[in-house]
């Protein structure tokens, strides 16, 4: 299996792109987690998005992609890391049954009631950078009110809307892929009138070559493959392939973290009721936990290496 994200430019640079394929990623995602198959759809999708995102950035820290749902699907979150580390989850709302069937439309799933909410986080690796953690708002519906009908839309209409940059986003996903491709219009190389209309130009050509991607397609083929079948005629300039992995970013000392922030109280009042604190990564299922004594030593010195004890799968 092979997990690939490519990066290209269009003929004089007016449009670049990012394709990604993710085969051994997803297949560690379904691994470590099991969701109904709209759910796991929608994860997929998330996983790739984020992926395409980032690669379409020029931004030290991790790129999170989070949607809140008011119906069936109460959280999803896909966050990808400056190198690709990729990590993605999901949690049904409580009141859903493990064998309830659950609406295939993405508003009724989550956006039942019209909360549902999401957004696009930015947060830098190094606090020292003097960079500040960004987060951007993406509607889930469009101008008339009406629930965008996949994630592909919404994250279309955020570019556009947000971000000032016309977009085309195609998303698939099956039991064994998750694919994505993302074309953006760049500036022209001025702001004279011929340049902004020879970079519409290239703009609207290739998105009309992209649109005819199937979703099939998508999923059925190699990203130079597909930089083949599609812009044969554009001139593009293919750089160096990049290697998208499943990873998570849980530890010990972050979940010590976490009881720190969740206060002695709160903690002695868990231990006394249940004997250990158990934690559990939402997004790679790894196990944590904290007797009494570890529980001692996270609040006795807060600047000690929390210790390390048994880790649970």
């Amino acid at each position: 299996m092979s997990d690939q994200l490519v990066k290209f430019m269009l003929g004089t640079g007016h449009v670049r792109g990012v394709l990604v394929r993710l085969e051994s990623t997803w297949a560690e995602l379904q691994k470590r987690r099991t969701y109904p198959g709209e759910v796991a759809a929608l994860v997929g999708q998330m996983a790739a998005a984020s992926t395409l995102l980032a690669g379409s950035l020029k931004f030290d820290g991790a790129l999170i992609l989070q949607i809140q749902g008011d119906g069936p699907l109460k959280l999803a979150v896909a966050e990808c890391q400056p190198d690709f580390g990729l990590r993605a989850t999901a949690k049904m709302a409580d009141d859903v049954q493990g064998d309830a069937p659950l609406p295939k439309e993405l508003g009724a799933l989550v956006n039942g009631q019209g909360k549902g909410r999401c957004a696009i986080t930015l947060d830098p690796r190094n606090p020292e950078s003097g960079l500040q953690p960004y987060q951007g708002i993406v509607a889930l519906t469009d101008a008339q009110g009406q629930t965008l009908p996949t994630l592909a839309a919404m994250l279309e209409q955020y570019l556009a809307q947000s971000e000032q940059i016309d977009s085309l986003l195609l998303l698939a996903s099956n039991d064994q892929a998750v694919c994505g491709l993302l074309l953006q219009r760049m500036p022209g190389t001025s702001q004279s009138p011929e340049d902004v209309e020879r970079a519409d130009e290239d703009f609207q050509r290739a998105r009309h070559l992209a649109a005819t991607l199937s979703s099939d397609e998508l999923l059925q083929h190699a990203p130079e493959e597909i930089l083949r079948r599609l812009f044969w005629e554009e001139d593009a300039r293919v750089f160096e392939p990049q290697t998208p992995r499943f990873h998570c970013t849980c530890s010990r000392e972050r979940v010590a973290g976490m009881l720190r922030m969740l206060g002695r109280d709160e903690v002695e009042s868990i231990l006394a009721d249940q004997g250990e604190v158990d934690v559990r990564c939402e997004f790679c299922g790894q196990g944590y936990a904290f007797d009494v004594i570890d529980a001692a030593q996270v609040f006795v010195n807060t600047l000690a290496q929390p210790p390390v004890t048994s880790k649970r799968h």
